[in-house]
Protein backbone atom coordinates (compact mmCIF):
# COMPACT_ATOMS: atom_id res chain seq x y z
CA UNK A 1 0.00 0.00 0.00
CA UNK A 2 1.00 3.78 -0.35
CA UNK A 3 2.97 5.37 1.86
CA UNK A 4 1.29 8.61 1.40
CA UNK A 5 4.14 10.77 3.08
CA UNK A 6 6.10 9.68 0.69
CA UNK A 7 4.10 9.53 -2.75
CA UNK A 8 4.80 12.35 -4.61
CA UNK A 9 6.37 15.23 -2.91
CA UNK A 10 3.18 16.98 -4.21
CA UNK A 11 2.08 14.63 -7.57
CA UNK A 12 4.98 14.93 -10.28
CA UNK A 13 4.60 14.57 -13.72
CA UNK A 14 7.00 11.32 -14.85
CA UNK A 15 10.50 12.08 -16.23
CA UNK A 16 12.05 10.01 -18.47
CA UNK A 17 14.35 7.92 -15.89
CA UNK A 18 10.83 7.58 -14.30
CA UNK A 19 8.80 5.89 -17.49
CA UNK A 20 10.40 3.04 -17.17
CA UNK A 21 9.27 2.03 -13.88
CA UNK A 22 5.97 3.80 -13.91
CA UNK A 23 3.45 0.69 -13.15
CA UNK A 24 5.95 0.86 -9.29
CA UNK A 25 4.63 4.61 -8.62
CA UNK A 26 2.12 4.98 -5.84
CA UNK A 27 3.87 1.72 -3.78
CA UNK A 28 6.93 2.94 -4.41
CA UNK A 29 7.31 5.76 -2.16
CA UNK A 30 9.54 7.48 -5.38
CA UNK A 31 9.33 11.15 -5.12
CA UNK A 32 8.75 12.67 -8.29
CA UNK A 33 10.76 15.53 -10.26
CA UNK A 34 8.36 17.47 -11.31
CA UNK A 35 4.25 18.00 -11.90
CA UNK A 36 1.47 16.09 -14.03
CA UNK A 37 0.08 17.79 -16.93
CA UNK A 38 -3.50 16.09 -16.50
CA UNK A 39 -6.45 16.10 -18.50
CA UNK A 40 -10.65 15.70 -17.55
CA UNK A 41 -12.05 13.33 -20.10
CA UNK A 42 -15.28 12.93 -16.94
CA UNK A 43 -17.61 10.56 -18.22
CA UNK A 44 -16.82 11.35 -21.65
CA UNK A 45 -14.07 8.49 -21.75
CA UNK A 46 -17.22 6.17 -21.66
CA UNK A 47 -20.06 7.55 -22.62
CA UNK A 48 -18.67 9.40 -26.30
CA UNK A 49 -18.56 6.47 -28.07
CA UNK A 50 -20.48 6.82 -31.06
CA UNK A 51 -18.99 7.34 -34.24
CA UNK A 52 -17.12 10.95 -34.09
CA UNK A 53 -17.62 11.49 -30.58
CA UNK A 54 -14.22 11.28 -29.77
CA UNK A 55 -13.54 8.58 -27.57
CA UNK A 56 -14.91 5.01 -29.89
CA UNK A 57 -10.80 4.04 -30.00
CA UNK A 58 -9.63 4.58 -26.81
CA UNK A 59 -6.05 3.36 -28.57
CA UNK A 60 -5.80 6.50 -30.99
CA UNK A 61 -7.38 8.91 -28.30
CA UNK A 62 -4.67 8.04 -25.42
CA UNK A 63 -1.86 7.90 -28.11
CA UNK A 64 -3.11 11.50 -28.97
CA UNK A 65 -3.03 12.19 -25.42
CA UNK A 66 0.23 10.97 -24.59
CA UNK A 67 1.69 12.69 -27.98
CA UNK A 68 0.49 16.08 -26.25
CA UNK A 69 2.24 15.91 -23.20
CA UNK A 70 -0.16 14.62 -20.67
CA UNK A 71 0.67 12.46 -18.03
CA UNK A 72 -2.54 11.79 -16.58
CA UNK A 73 -5.99 11.78 -16.86
CA UNK A 74 -9.04 12.48 -14.48
CA UNK A 75 -12.21 10.38 -15.46
CA UNK A 76 -15.75 9.54 -13.97
CA UNK A 77 -15.77 5.85 -12.25
CA UNK A 78 -19.20 5.89 -11.83
CA UNK A 79 -19.36 4.74 -8.52
CA UNK A 80 -22.67 4.37 -7.57
CA UNK A 81 -23.52 1.94 -10.77
CA UNK A 82 -20.36 0.17 -9.87
CA UNK A 83 -21.83 -0.30 -6.77
CA UNK A 84 -25.20 -1.46 -7.35
CA UNK A 85 -24.01 -3.37 -10.65
CA UNK A 86 -21.05 -3.17 -12.28
CA UNK A 87 -21.54 -4.94 -15.59
CA UNK A 88 -25.59 -3.63 -16.05
CA UNK A 89 -26.39 -1.62 -18.78
CA UNK A 90 -27.34 1.37 -17.42
CA UNK A 91 -29.38 4.13 -19.40
CA UNK A 92 -28.26 7.60 -18.41
CA UNK A 93 -30.48 10.78 -18.76
CA UNK A 94 -28.48 13.65 -20.18
CA UNK A 95 -27.29 16.70 -17.98
CA UNK A 96 -27.32 19.40 -21.14
CA UNK A 97 -27.32 18.86 -24.92
CA UNK A 98 -25.60 22.19 -25.35
CA UNK A 99 -22.31 20.92 -24.00
CA UNK A 100 -19.93 18.74 -25.09
CA UNK A 101 -19.10 16.82 -22.33
CA UNK A 102 -20.51 13.15 -22.18
CA UNK A 103 -23.81 12.64 -24.13
CA UNK A 104 -26.51 15.32 -25.74
CA UNK A 105 -29.39 12.53 -25.83
CA UNK A 106 -30.00 9.25 -23.51
CA UNK A 107 -26.83 6.99 -24.58
CA UNK A 108 -26.35 3.49 -22.33
CA UNK A 109 -23.05 2.24 -20.65
CA UNK A 110 -21.68 -0.71 -19.23
CA UNK A 111 -19.08 0.58 -16.55
CA UNK A 112 -17.14 -2.83 -16.28
CA UNK A 113 -15.47 -4.70 -17.74
CA UNK A 114 -14.59 -1.56 -19.74
CA UNK A 115 -12.97 0.82 -16.79
CA UNK A 116 -10.16 -1.77 -15.98
CA UNK A 117 -9.84 -2.02 -19.76
CA UNK A 118 -9.74 1.58 -19.64
CA UNK A 119 -7.23 1.76 -16.64
CA UNK A 120 -5.05 -0.93 -18.34
CA UNK A 121 -4.53 0.68 -21.70
CA UNK A 122 -3.56 4.09 -19.52
CA UNK A 123 -1.16 1.88 -17.68
CA UNK A 124 0.55 0.62 -20.68
CA UNK A 125 1.28 4.64 -21.87
CA UNK A 126 2.56 5.05 -18.14
CA UNK A 127 -0.86 7.47 -18.03
CA UNK A 128 -2.05 7.38 -14.28
CA UNK A 129 -5.75 8.17 -13.63
CA UNK A 130 -7.47 10.12 -11.23
CA UNK A 131 -11.27 8.80 -9.98
CA UNK A 132 -14.00 11.54 -9.93
CA UNK A 133 -17.54 11.50 -10.44
CA UNK A 134 -20.50 13.63 -11.74
CA UNK A 135 -23.19 11.14 -10.45
CA UNK A 136 -24.43 10.25 -13.76
CA UNK A 137 -28.00 10.15 -13.28
CA UNK A 138 -30.33 7.04 -14.71
CA UNK A 139 -34.13 6.42 -14.54
CA UNK A 140 -34.32 5.11 -11.02
CA UNK A 141 -32.27 7.71 -10.01
CA UNK A 142 -30.16 5.12 -7.74
CA UNK A 143 -27.41 7.78 -6.83
CA UNK A 144 -30.15 9.00 -4.30
CA UNK A 145 -29.40 5.88 -2.42
CA UNK A 146 -26.71 7.99 -0.84
CA UNK A 147 -27.92 9.17 2.74
CA UNK A 148 -25.10 9.78 4.78
CA UNK A 149 -20.88 10.15 4.35
CA UNK A 150 -21.15 6.17 5.02
CA UNK A 151 -22.53 5.51 1.97
CA UNK A 152 -21.02 8.08 0.00
CA UNK A 153 -17.77 5.79 1.17
CA UNK A 154 -18.97 2.59 0.53
CA UNK A 155 -19.89 3.32 -3.45
CA UNK A 156 -16.09 4.05 -3.66
CA UNK A 157 -15.09 1.18 -1.56
CA UNK A 158 -16.74 -0.97 -3.91
CA UNK A 159 -15.49 0.61 -6.83
CA UNK A 160 -12.11 0.10 -5.45
CA UNK A 161 -12.80 -3.78 -4.94
CA UNK A 162 -13.99 -3.86 -8.54
CA UNK A 163 -10.85 -2.11 -10.52
CA UNK A 164 -8.21 -3.79 -7.80
CA UNK A 165 -9.50 -7.32 -9.46
CA UNK A 166 -7.83 -6.28 -12.55
CA UNK A 167 -5.40 -3.47 -11.98
CA UNK A 168 -3.14 -2.29 -9.01
CA UNK A 169 -3.66 0.43 -6.85
CA UNK A 170 -0.43 1.96 -8.04
CA UNK A 171 -2.18 2.78 -11.48
CA UNK A 172 -4.53 5.49 -9.23
CA UNK A 173 -3.89 8.90 -8.83
CA UNK A 174 -6.34 9.79 -6.33
CA UNK A 175 -10.11 9.48 -6.02
CA UNK A 176 -11.82 12.57 -6.13
CA UNK A 177 -15.28 11.61 -4.02
CA UNK A 178 -17.43 14.09 -5.45
CA UNK A 179 -17.17 16.59 -7.99
CA UNK A 180 -17.52 20.11 -6.89
CA UNK A 181 -18.78 19.38 -3.72
CA UNK A 182 -21.40 20.62 -2.94
CA UNK A 183 -23.27 22.00 -6.21
CA UNK A 184 -27.01 20.76 -6.39
CA UNK A 185 -26.38 19.62 -9.70
CA UNK A 186 -23.84 17.40 -9.06
CA UNK A 187 -24.40 16.67 -5.52
CA UNK A 188 -28.17 15.80 -5.78
CA UNK A 189 -27.99 13.67 -2.78
CA UNK A 190 -27.32 16.14 -0.18
CA UNK A 191 -29.89 18.30 1.17
CA UNK A 192 -30.22 21.58 -1.12
CA UNK A 193 -28.41 24.65 0.47
CA UNK A 194 -26.01 22.99 2.05
CA UNK A 195 -22.59 25.07 2.43
CA UNK A 196 -18.96 23.18 2.13
CA UNK A 197 -18.04 25.74 5.00
CA UNK A 198 -21.38 24.55 7.54
CA UNK A 199 -20.97 21.87 9.85
CA UNK A 200 -22.97 19.59 7.27
CA UNK A 201 -20.51 20.04 5.03
CA UNK A 202 -17.32 19.65 6.65
CA UNK A 203 -18.92 16.45 8.39
CA UNK A 204 -19.82 14.66 4.69
CA UNK A 205 -16.32 15.25 3.78
CA UNK A 206 -14.62 14.30 6.98
CA UNK A 207 -16.26 11.10 7.67
CA UNK A 208 -16.63 9.95 4.27
CA UNK A 209 -12.79 10.03 3.78
CA UNK A 210 -12.51 8.45 7.29
CA UNK A 211 -14.68 5.58 5.80
CA UNK A 212 -13.25 5.24 3.01
CA UNK A 213 -9.77 5.06 4.88
CA UNK A 214 -10.55 2.24 6.94
CA UNK A 215 -11.13 -0.38 3.86
CA UNK A 216 -8.12 1.54 1.81
CA UNK A 217 -5.99 3.71 4.82
CA UNK A 218 -3.31 5.09 2.12
CA UNK A 219 -5.60 5.52 -0.81
CA UNK A 220 -5.09 9.40 -1.86
CA UNK A 221 -8.26 11.36 -1.35
CA UNK A 222 -10.42 14.56 -1.92
CA UNK A 223 -13.23 16.48 -3.10
CA UNK A 224 -12.95 18.92 -5.92
CA UNK A 225 -13.98 22.79 -4.96
CA UNK A 226 -14.95 25.16 -7.43
CA UNK A 227 -16.97 27.90 -4.90
CA UNK A 228 -17.16 29.29 -1.39
CA UNK A 229 -13.47 30.06 -2.64
CA UNK A 230 -14.02 33.86 -0.61
CA UNK A 231 -14.30 31.91 2.78
CA UNK A 232 -11.32 29.81 1.99
CA UNK A 233 -9.80 31.05 5.89
CA UNK A 234 -12.21 29.53 7.49
CA UNK A 235 -12.36 26.38 6.00
CA UNK A 236 -10.94 22.81 7.54
CA UNK A 237 -9.45 20.97 4.94
CA UNK A 238 -7.03 19.19 6.82
CA UNK A 239 -9.00 15.55 6.31
CA UNK A 240 -7.80 16.47 2.77
CA UNK A 241 -4.39 15.16 0.93
CA UNK A 242 -4.49 17.54 -1.53
CA UNK A 243 -7.05 20.68 -2.89
CA UNK A 244 -8.67 20.16 -5.99
CA UNK A 245 -9.70 23.56 -6.75
CA UNK A 246 -11.15 24.76 -10.08
CA UNK A 247 -10.71 28.36 -11.33
CA UNK A 248 -11.78 30.43 -14.57
CA UNK A 249 -11.23 33.98 -15.40
CA UNK A 250 -15.41 34.12 -14.90
CA UNK A 251 -14.77 32.82 -11.33
CA UNK A 252 -13.82 36.05 -9.81
CA UNK A 253 -15.51 38.61 -12.54
CA UNK A 254 -18.89 39.57 -14.01
CA UNK A 255 -17.75 38.59 -17.32
CA UNK A 256 -20.77 36.08 -17.88
CA UNK A 257 -23.47 38.56 -16.53
CA UNK A 258 -21.74 41.31 -19.33
CA UNK A 259 -21.94 38.64 -21.75
CA UNK A 260 -25.60 37.85 -20.67
CA UNK A 261 -24.68 33.81 -20.45
CA UNK A 262 -26.05 31.90 -17.31
CA UNK A 263 -25.35 28.14 -18.38
CA UNK A 264 -28.41 27.46 -20.11
CA UNK A 265 -27.90 23.66 -20.59
CA UNK A 266 -30.96 23.03 -23.26
CA UNK A 267 -31.41 26.60 -24.24
CA UNK A 268 -29.30 27.97 -27.00
CA UNK A 269 -30.02 31.31 -26.20
CA UNK A 270 -26.45 30.66 -23.94
CA UNK A 271 -24.43 30.18 -26.39
CA UNK A 272 -25.70 33.02 -28.94
CA UNK A 273 -24.86 35.45 -26.50
CA UNK A 274 -21.11 33.56 -26.30
CA UNK A 275 -21.30 34.22 -30.26
CA UNK A 276 -22.26 37.94 -30.24
CA UNK A 277 -20.36 38.86 -27.04
CA UNK A 278 -17.90 36.98 -25.57
CA UNK A 279 -14.75 37.62 -27.86
CA UNK A 280 -15.22 40.75 -28.30
CA UNK A 281 -15.98 41.90 -24.27
CA UNK A 282 -12.58 39.90 -23.74
CA UNK A 283 -11.04 42.24 -26.37
CA UNK A 284 -12.24 44.87 -25.32
CA UNK A 285 -9.39 44.88 -22.37
CA UNK A 286 -7.61 42.10 -22.29
CA UNK A 287 -5.73 43.08 -19.40
CA UNK A 288 -8.67 43.80 -17.00
CA UNK A 289 -9.82 39.61 -17.49
CA UNK A 290 -6.12 38.60 -17.21
CA UNK A 291 -5.93 40.03 -14.23
CA UNK A 292 -9.44 38.55 -12.71
CA UNK A 293 -7.89 35.11 -13.81
CA UNK A 294 -4.23 35.56 -12.03
CA UNK A 295 -6.03 37.53 -8.96
CA UNK A 296 -8.10 34.19 -8.46
CA UNK A 297 -4.46 31.69 -9.18
CA UNK A 298 -2.88 34.00 -6.26
CA UNK A 299 -5.42 33.53 -4.06
CA UNK A 300 -5.37 29.68 -4.46
CA UNK A 301 -1.87 29.32 -4.39
CA UNK A 302 -1.95 31.21 -0.76
CA UNK A 303 -4.89 28.67 0.25
CA UNK A 304 -2.23 25.98 -0.47
CA UNK A 305 0.46 27.73 1.51
CA UNK A 306 -1.34 28.34 4.38
CA UNK A 307 -3.04 24.92 4.59
CA UNK A 308 0.22 23.15 3.71
CA UNK A 309 -1.82 21.30 1.02
CA UNK A 310 -0.77 20.79 -2.40
CA UNK A 311 -3.08 22.28 -5.43
CA UNK A 312 -4.24 20.11 -8.20
CA UNK A 313 -6.59 22.08 -11.04
CA UNK A 314 -8.02 19.93 -13.45
CA UNK A 315 -10.80 22.81 -14.61
CA UNK A 316 -9.63 25.66 -15.69
CA UNK A 317 -8.66 29.02 -16.80
CA UNK A 318 -10.98 30.54 -19.34
CA UNK A 319 -14.60 29.82 -19.80
CA UNK A 320 -16.58 26.85 -18.04
CA UNK A 321 -18.05 26.24 -21.30
CA UNK A 322 -17.34 26.54 -25.01
CA UNK A 323 -16.85 24.41 -28.17
CA UNK A 324 -16.69 24.34 -31.85
CA UNK A 325 -19.40 26.35 -32.85
CA UNK A 326 -19.92 28.99 -35.59
CA UNK A 327 -18.52 32.60 -35.05
CA UNK A 328 -16.58 30.79 -31.44
CA UNK A 329 -13.09 31.22 -31.76
CA UNK A 330 -10.40 29.24 -29.35
CA UNK A 331 -7.46 31.78 -30.46
CA UNK A 332 -8.58 33.71 -27.36
CA UNK A 333 -9.13 30.71 -25.02
CA UNK A 334 -5.79 29.48 -25.96
CA UNK A 335 -4.64 32.84 -24.83
CA UNK A 336 -6.05 32.92 -21.16
CA UNK A 337 -5.25 29.28 -20.63
CA UNK A 338 -1.87 29.55 -21.39
CA UNK A 339 -1.09 32.97 -19.16
CA UNK A 340 -3.11 30.51 -16.70
CA UNK A 341 -0.87 27.72 -16.81
CA UNK A 342 2.44 29.96 -16.18
CA UNK A 343 0.45 31.93 -13.52
CA UNK A 344 -0.27 29.01 -11.74
CA UNK A 345 3.32 26.92 -12.52
CA UNK A 346 4.98 30.18 -11.27
CA UNK A 347 3.77 29.90 -7.75
CA UNK A 348 5.07 26.44 -7.06
CA UNK A 349 1.95 25.46 -5.31
CA UNK A 350 0.54 22.78 -8.20
CA UNK A 351 1.64 19.67 -8.23
CA UNK A 352 -0.54 18.54 -11.41
CA UNK A 353 -2.28 21.18 -13.45
CA UNK A 354 -5.01 20.73 -16.35
CA UNK A 355 -3.97 23.11 -19.77
CA UNK A 356 -7.70 23.94 -20.00
CA UNK A 357 -11.11 22.21 -19.37
CA UNK A 358 -10.70 21.49 -23.34
CA UNK A 359 -8.00 19.12 -23.37
CA UNK A 360 -9.76 16.45 -24.92
CA UNK A 361 -10.68 15.12 -28.51
CA UNK A 362 -14.26 15.98 -29.05
CA UNK A 363 -12.71 20.12 -28.43
CA UNK A 364 -11.53 19.33 -32.15
CA UNK A 365 -10.56 23.25 -32.36
CA UNK A 366 -8.51 23.05 -29.06
CA UNK A 367 -7.56 19.39 -29.28
CA UNK A 368 -5.70 19.69 -33.17
CA UNK A 369 -3.07 22.70 -32.12
CA UNK A 370 -0.20 19.36 -30.94
CA UNK A 371 2.02 22.32 -30.70
CA UNK A 372 0.17 24.27 -28.12
CA UNK A 373 -0.36 21.35 -25.85
CA UNK A 374 2.99 20.41 -26.16
CA UNK A 375 4.28 23.70 -25.12
CA UNK A 376 1.91 24.17 -22.08
CA UNK A 377 2.64 20.44 -20.77
CA UNK A 378 6.36 21.71 -20.92
CA UNK A 379 5.53 24.68 -18.84
CA UNK A 380 4.28 22.04 -16.29
CA UNK A 381 6.76 20.11 -16.41
CA UNK A 382 9.11 22.24 -16.06
CA UNK A 383 7.66 24.33 -12.94
CA UNK A 384 8.64 23.28 -8.81
CA UNK A 385 6.67 21.35 -7.27
CA UNK A 386 5.39 22.28 -3.42
CA UNK A 387 7.75 21.10 -0.38
CA UNK A 388 4.46 20.05 1.10
CA UNK A 389 4.00 16.41 0.98
CA UNK A 390 0.70 14.44 0.26
CA UNK A 391 -1.48 13.54 2.98
CA UNK A 392 0.39 15.37 5.60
Amino acid sequence: MIDRRAFLQGAAALGATFYASAPALALSGRTLTHPLAIAMWDFSWLERHWSGAGYEDWDLALDDLKRRGYDAVRIDAFPHFLAADPEREWELIPCWNQEMWGSPAINRVRVQPHLNEFITKCAQRNILVAFSTWWREDPDNIRMRIKTPRDLAEVWRKTLDSITKANPLDRILYVDLSNEFCIPIWTPWIAAGTKRNSAEGARWIRESIAHLKQAYPNIVCTFSFTDEFDTWRDQDVGMLDFLELHLWMTSLSDFYNQVDYHFEEFDPKGYNNIQKRAETLYRSDPAKWQASLCKGIDQLAEWSRVSGKPLITTECWSLVNYKDWPLLNWNWIKELCEIGVRRAASTGRWSAMATSNFCGPQFVGMWRDVDWHRRLTDVIHQAKLPTTAWGS
